[in-house]
């Protein structure tokens, strides 16, 4: 018999990381993830989890439903899961007050997993300094993904772009060619991903985490690399086509794939969806950082392991962690998810030419920054995304504009 005990927010009963003798449980899993290679990637860490002897329960809202779940209430509401998705630090913290979590830092340090997941996806395990999180997925947030035939056909080639300034200076060339230049999705989520990505890109750490740090710093939004980043986001807006407007970001995809487009920056998760069409890393399509970037935007999807348990559930849970993080398993599964590894020691026959600029990409010291979900206040980061799709949308405002409202919902936020 399946058993659970909630800890209340009161008196929670932490057990040590140490594992005791594991029994088979089962072990509600919850997650966002529907897409064919979000789906393919599950399934591997599902096998692993099967050969500890456990079974998973899925426990899935797809993360472009619409619905909107409290974790929180999840968990003290009724059957919680044992593992959830999430990299929000707020909704960490709330779990921690509650005694919900599972510090898992001893733990990673036992396995041998603390020294090899790379030091980026360290900082983004971590809350309060414990690292409470399973990192599965590292993506970076802003990779250009390119069609090789559409690219000979125009007659450019994206490997000799050495700046964002250099692939703009190409649009012409390719839309006389009969292409889009660059694919777009006229969602708020989608032009709030190629601000930060191109904000870090063109202006480096030092800039972005005054932006989306912790602590932001209202004097950074007259400078010039904010208002650079600006100009970058409305030139892409100008090559939005009329059907670009509420198009998810994988349809965006596939303008590339079928050949409509000649590129799309995006997440590297999209390389699941060139996967699962059938086309090959390096023969069909290319995969770059923004050219020239100074710093690369990270985001490690990752979970959180229930705390509070009873010795068997326990233990199951600190099986599923070993099983995911496992650098095998991690491999395979990144490779499926169009992602890599979190771990530094991930074997290499599982690694593409996209993984290896993804890695490439990992090692250039302080070359790194933090997807904004990790770092920034919530309510701010909305309000950037807000201002930015609002001036996606709307041709008449200017980088000025821009500027006033992020400084209104500066105030509005934190005065």
């Amino acid at each position: 018999m399946r058993r659970k005990l909630l800890a209340t927010a009161a008196a929670a009963l932490m057990l040590s990381a140490a594992p005791v003798t594991s029994f088979a449980e089962e072990l509600i899993v919850y997650h966002g993830w529907s897409s064919n290679a979000e789906v393919a990637a599950l399934n591997i860490l599902q096998d692993a989890l099967n050969e500890k002897g456990h079974t998973w329960k899925d426990l899935a809202i797809p993360h472009n439903s619409g619905v909107n779940v409290s974790l929180v209430n999840m968990v003290t509401g009724g059957e919680p899961p044992n593992a959830f998705v999430n990299s929000d630090p707020g909704v960490i913290r709330d779990m921690e007050q509650l005694g919900l979590t599972r510090d898992l830092t001893e733990y990673y340090d036992e396995i041998g997993a603390t020294e090899n997941f790379f030091p980026i996806i360290r900082e983004l395990s971590t809350v309060d300094g414990k690292m409470l999180k399973v990192p599965l997925f590292m993506h970076i947030d802003g990779m250009v993904y390119w069609n090789k035939e559409v690219a000979a056909e125009a007659g450019v080639d994206p490997t000799a772009w050495t700046s964002v300034d250099d692939m703009i200076a190409d649009f012409p060339k390719i839309k006389e060619a009969g292409f889009v230049p660059a694919a777009v999705g006229g969602q708020a989520f989608q032009v709030g991903y190629l601000f930060h990505a191109m904000l870090a890109a063109t202006a480096g750490p030092e800039i972005y985490n005054r932006m989306y740090g912790a602590e932001v710093d209202p004097t950074v939004f007259d400078t010039p690399e904010v208002k650079k980043a600006i100009e970058i986001v409305r030139v892409f807006s100008e090559e939005a086509t009329p059907e670009s407007e509420n198009r998810p970001w994988n349809e965006t995809t596939n303008t590339v794939i079928s050949g409509k487009a000649l590129f799309h920056i995006m997440g590297d998760w999209m390389k699941g969806e060139w996967l699962a069409a059938g086309k090959v890393p390096g023969v069909d399509f290319g995969c770059e950082v923004i050219p020239g970037s100074k710093a690369v935007a990270v985001t490690s999807d990752a979970m959180g392991i229930l705390g509070g348990q009873p010795a068997e559930i326990d233990a199951a849970e600190l099986d599923l962690v070993a099983a995911f993080v496992d650098p095998v398993t991690s491999a395979m599964a990144n490779q499926k998810k169009g992602s890599t590894s979190p771990r530094a020691d991930a074997p290499t026959e599982y690694l593409d030419e996209c993984n290896k600029v993804a890695m490439a990409a990992l090692s250039v010291p302080d070359g790194q920054v933090a997807n904004p979900f990790n770092i920034t206040d919530t309510d701010w980061h909305n309000a950037i995304w807000t201002v930015m799709y609002n001036f996606w949308s709307d041709d008449s405002q200017t980088t000025d504009d821009v500027v006033e409202a992020l400084k209104d919902n500066y105030d509005q936020i934190f005065n």
